[in-house]
């Protein structure tokens, strides 16, 4: 199997071509104080989580801040301090002890955020002072309330600058808690995205307008954080969603847009692209959707394909010349050993329940799931004593 076999990333060996997907499940304490620095602060349990999935190729962590501007997501960890960092590093070191690879997704959200988050700036920020508008969307309130979007505020030149200072910060510690890379989040309508789409940037300086100018932004993030030493560009990837609708998305440049980017980071040398593949993730109908295969005939790196995929659709993919690597979220959330599934043709289990998908639940839907070996252990080992009617008991194995 295809799946299975090794590959280089940022001159690593894989040990196999299975990704676990970066997925916010929001279990930092969920303490009374939203402000309090455990609500964001890595810890053992994630620390479980990850080591377990340790027999993927790549691990890409969830969604981590930043800073407070780019934070907006209550109980999800952040990378901003240097404690923050060595908490991280106790994550990064159970999954290299369960010889696995692991990447940082750097994440800012952008006008996704509500101001109830920043309490120093009481605001949200975008490329531009658009705001969502698709009419369905709701932000979370600090307090993990409904709401609706906020107009954002533009960032100007210097504050965007800034804000790309906060990526080479965030890289910094990445660096300092032991990480293998980092993953720069531009997709899923978060701050980059909302740069790199004409329907979401409406500036008229060097940050907007042209295709040109829009991924702008996105390459000087990755420039600055190969620039101060954090990580080599074959330590960097980066993740797109041309096709989806998440966060009020959709371009109706959306093809000539991603081969666009896809094309001018292919310049850096880069670890890999990360594309939230084809229609599965909401798709906007408004131009030509944008595929793996698009992106891999103007992107020399490898390739990760993400969305809806199964055991045979990576399969197919990766035996196609389509992509070169197959990420997996939900099947891996409720499979731990999901590789040695594949490997061995053992069933999987059903995806985890929706409402323990994120928010502090604790181990249930988080940690909880076992191995396919560990319910065939549990099985043979149950006993069950049936008494029948004349009061003689059996027991059956």
């Amino acid at each position: 199997m295809e799946l299975l076999t090794k590959v280089t990333v940022g001159g690593q060996e894989l040990k196999n071509r299975l990704v676990l997907a970066p997925l916010t499940r929001a279990r930092c304490e969920n303490t009374v104080d939203p402000f309090d620095k455990m609500n964001s602060m890595p810890n053992d349990i994630m620390a479980d989580y990850y080591a377990q999935r340790a027999s993927g190729g790549l691990i890409v962590t969830e969604a981590t801040a930043i800073s407070e501007d780019g934070a907006g997501w209550r109980n999800a960890p952040h990378i901003r301090t240097k404690e923050q960092a060595q908490a991280w590093k106790k994550i990064v070191d159970r999954v290299h002890e369960n010889d696995g690879l692991i990447y940082l997704q750097l994440w800012h959200m952008g006008r996704q955020s509500h101001s109830s988050h920043h309490p120093n700036t009481k605001r949200v920020v975008s490329a531009g002072n658009l705001p969502i508008a698709d009419g369905s969307t709701k932000v979370k309130t600090v307090n993990s309330e409904n709401a609706d979007p906020e107009v954002p505020h533009a960032l100007t030149i210097e504050e965007i600058k800034e804000t790309i200072q906060d990526y080479v910060n965030a890289s910094k510690l990445a660096q300092e808690a032991g990480f293998d890379g980092v993953e720069v989040h531009a997709a899923n309508g978060y701050l980059i995205d909302q740069f790199l789409q004409s329907s979401s940037n409406n500036r008229t300086d060097e940050y907007g307008g042209s295709k040109e100018n829009r991924v702008r932004f996105l390459q000087e993030v990755v420039q600055a954080i190969i620039d101060s030493g954090a990580f080599p560009a074959n330590r960097i990837g980066f993740r797109i969603s041309p096709n989806g609708v998440f966060g009020g998305m959709g371009s109706k440049d959306n093809y000539e847009t991603f081969t666009h980017v896809a094309k001018t980071m292919n310049e850096f040398g880069l670890a890999y692209l990360h594309i939230m593949d084809g229609k599965g993730f909401g798709w906007h109908g408004l131009d030509r959707a944008v595929t793996a295969f698009d992106v891999k005939k103007v992107f020399d790196a490898p390739i990760i394909s993400n969305v809806g995929l199964t055991k045979e659709s990576a399969e197919g993919m990766i035996r196609s010349g389509a992509a070169d690597l197959a990420c997996f979220g939900r099947l891996f959330m409720s499979n731990p050993d999901l590789p040695e599934r594949f490997a061995n043709d053992w069933p999987t289990a059903p995806p985890a329940e929706y409402p323990t998908w994120w928010g502090p639940t604790g181990a249930k839907g988080y940690t909880d799931f076992p191995t396919y070996e560990e319910v065939q252990m549990s099985k043979s080992k149950e006993i069950k004593v049936v008494v029948s009617e004349d009061g003689v008991k059996e027991v059956e194995t």
